[in-house]
């Protein structure tokens, strides 16, 4: 595999630098993430910024008004945001994907024009308080009659739930054809009768809100189905291979971005007469957080060349976004620890760092469930 830059991706990459240092410029700062941060919302011009230079829409089909780029691609531009400690809307194609994969027109039309406006046009509802890992535990019912479907649940720890028109929501079947295929997708109007929110407060990930949803009697056309009736455990299972390969991706730019701030530190900070950077202990953080680095980028690339050259990733993705969650987290932890009592404070971007890339190890699967799903793919290669 060879992981040179195309004159393509170096030109991509060329112009996020050139965005950021224009977002900069033009008031999409420091101070602008900041206060979005601790108020908890959204970063919504920053996102139509972002969509209106073209670069927000990568991977989405040029019909639908993106530009197509390869996944490899993609990743290389979410690292390079993140890495820069600036947002981006890769989730926003995958959207996309998935209505071209399993939705119909009206759907898919609904989210093509959506994104348009800088916001995701669908939150996931997928968890419940009983069923996070253990979706087999999902109660969310849907009850068919007259030509229309009732929902019935309680949806726990949905991002942007508030800002979103729709939910990609997953319900059990009151009556499936076959026990094994119990849980469909529905798509959610958020302002139907019957839905009620309920803030959650986290301890990172700010620029996006969390909240309970709760579902009483609400009343949709059957054609309000996404994909096939009972088959949404596996199409959930599609939108999981890529999301975890772009978690991984995110962990890697994030760590990326505290290495930078702490080692320009080590060369800085003045103790003892010498910078710390000369300093043994603070070496070997510097040497170890480098080779971190460097495993969590092979894997990721690897995993999004396999996925272009039509290889499965459902083993690789899983142990991609296991490795960076976890050695990611690593990396900025010792970030913190080499910059010291200001690393700890609200002024360094790397606190905010080390409580973002935390949800890494529980979002999208916890580390406990990568290593059950893994080691099950690992193991039926010996049998």
């Amino acid at each position: 595999m060879d992981f040179r830059l195309t004159d393509e991706q170096e030109l991509i990459l060329e112009s996020v630098d050139a965005f950021i240092e224009e977002c900069r410029a033009n008031g999409f700062d420091d101070t602008y993430f900041r206060e979005h941060y601790e108020k908890n919302r959204p970063v919504t011009e920053y996102n139509k910024a972002l969509i209106d230079s073209g670069l927000g829409i990568l991977g989405v089909p040029e019909k639908y008004g993106g530009a197509e780029v390869d996944l490899l691609t993609m990743i290389l531009v979410a690292e390079r945001f993140s890495t820069q400690d600036y947002p981006h809307l890769l989730g926003l194609a995958l959207q996309v994907d998935d209505m071209l994969t399993f939705g119909n027109e009206e759907q898919l039309k609904i989210v093509s024009e959506g994104f348009h406006l800088g916001n995701r046009t669908f939150c996931l509802g997928f968890s419940e308080p009983q069923a996070g890992s253990d979706n087999n535990m999902i109660t969310t019912s849907a009850v068919h009659k007259d030509g229309k479907v009732i929902i019935n649940g309680h949806k726990s720890f949905i991002s942007n739930a508030d800002t979103t028109p729709y939910m990609l929501c997953m319900c059990r079947e009151s009556e499936p054809e076959d026990p094994k295929f119990w849980g469909s997708m529905y798509f959610v109007p958020m302002d139907s009768p019957g839905i009620t929110l309920r803030q959650m407060h986290k301890l990172g990930g700010n620029l996006d809100t969390l909240y309970e949803v709760y579902l009483e009697d609400v009343e949709l056309p059957d054609s309000a189905l996404v994909g096939e009736k009972g088959k949404g455990f596996l199409q959930l299972m599609k939108n999981f291979e890529v999301e975890r390969l772009v978690i991984a991706a995110n962990a890697l730019g994030y760590a990326q971005c505290a290495f930078n701030d702490a080692a320009t530190y080590a060369n800085q900070r003045i103790a003892f007469g010498q910078p710390i950077g000369r300093f043994q202990l603070i070496q070997e953080m510097i040497t170890e957080n480098q080779i971190r680095l460097m495993n969590m980028r092979n894997l990721v690339y690897q995993c999004a060349w396999e996925k272009d050259n039509g290889i499965s990733i459902r083993l690789h993705s899983g142990l991609a976004k296991y490795y960076c969650a976890r050695e990611g987290f690593k990396v900025c932890d010792d970030a913190m620890q080499i910059m010291g009592g200001i690393g700890y404070t609200d002024d360094c971007r790397i606190s905010r760092l080390w409580r973002d890339i935390r949800m890494f190890r529980i979002g999208g699967g916890t580390d406990q469930i990568m290593i059950h799903t893994t080691s099950r793919e690992i193991l039926k290669q010996y049998k």
